[in-house]
């Protein structure tokens, strides 16, 4: 349409042929589609600078947190008249290899404790995992009377400090005849309130619907247990699993009442055996072993790091 002057209305007021039509936008002005390409970077920019403000001081943190392990390696690698020598080197002029092979094959070898220690922690994870889902199993999905009570009772026996129990477990392990045994570490770690606590937790956020569905197919409680819930237990079961293998690696405590032996001695034990002709700590050494200790811890994180921190994320969320 045009008006007296010549002049096509529709181009003048943005609604010509072009853009009246179904699907046609807004007219846009100039240089709106650079505005907006400048908003974006600009966005991009502060996001990536935020990253920065957050990311340095955890870089920072994180270094700070791997001095220690870096100082032990670096000393497990000197001699002991140079472990503490200031200004401390970090990278000796050449490192004593040898430190390794007397810790591994030497008078005080640390393959036996290291044995010993393989042992008692693959026994408590199988032992805590089988009785954790189990009695989590039942406090979250059975109905039986005095469910609720029997679970705070349980849950209140994690108030009593473990150290007060240690008396009275020496005398009742010695009247079984379990001191001086491996077992007497095995069997407390295999029942634990935090082990049932967490798997309660997780079994009670799952949907009953499942369990209903399947008691009118016929199935049992211990098929339902079994091929519905306890496989989607495995994040939760890895993380259990993890930290069960920490406690009971890194125990000294429980070692240094319940054995007397040096052949029954874990790892934790074994590493105060490394010591110089006048009884202080040889420092190379202790460190050479302290090194062959955490490997294993490394490796069990590495393989399950993915579902532990997956576990740990669901269980925050929920």
């Amino acid at each position: 349409m045009t008006d007296a002057t010549g002049t096509d209305r529709s181009v003048r007021t943005g609604h010509g042929a072009g853009g009246s039509g179904p699907g046609a936008g807004p007219r846009r002005e100039p240089g709106a589609g650079i505005g907006m390409a400048e908003r974006q970077a600009m966005r991009a920019r502060r996001d990536r600078m935020r990253r920065w403000a957050w990311g340095i001081p955890l870089w920072i943190l994180a270094l700070l947190f791997l001095l220690p392990f870096a100082w032990m390696i670096s000393t497990s690698l000197k001699p002991d008249v140079e472990a503490f020598r200031i200004p401390m080197q970090w990278i000796p002029d050449e490192p004593r290899w040898e430190n390794y092979t007397e810790v591994l094959f030497g008078e005080n070898s640390i393959l036996i404790p290291f044995g010993n220690s393989v042992f008692v922690a693959v026994l408590r994870v199988l032992g805590e995992l089988t009785t954790a889902t189990l009695a989590g199993y039942a406090f979250a999905k059975l109905r039986f009377p005095g469910r609720g009570p029997v679970f705070i009772a349980y849950l209140a026996t994690s108030l009593i400090p473990a150290q007060l129990l240690l008396v009275p477990r020496f005398v009742y392990f010695e009247k079984l005849s379990l001191y001086d045994t491996l077992w007497a570490l095995i069997l407390p770690g295999m029942f634990t309130v935090l082990g049932t606590f967490l798997m309660r937790q997780y079994f009670i956020s799952q949907p009953d619907e499942f369990a209903e569905a399947a008691r009118l197919d016929g199935a049992s409680e211990f098929q339902i247990f079994s091929r519905i819930y306890l496989p989607n237990a495995t994040s939760m079961l890895s993380a259990l699993a993890i930290l069960t293998f920490v406690w009971s690696w890194n125990d000294y405590e429980t070692p240094l009442v319940f054995l007397s032996s040096p052949e029954k001695y874990t790892l934790p034990m074994g590493l105060t055996s490394f010591t110089d002709e006048n009884g202080a700590m040889a420092p190379g050494l202790s460190m050479a072993a302290s090194v062959i200790s955490i490997v294993p811890i490394l490796l069990v994180f590495l393989i399950f790091q993915r579902r532990f921190v997956r576990a740990m994320t669901e269980s925050a969320l929920k």
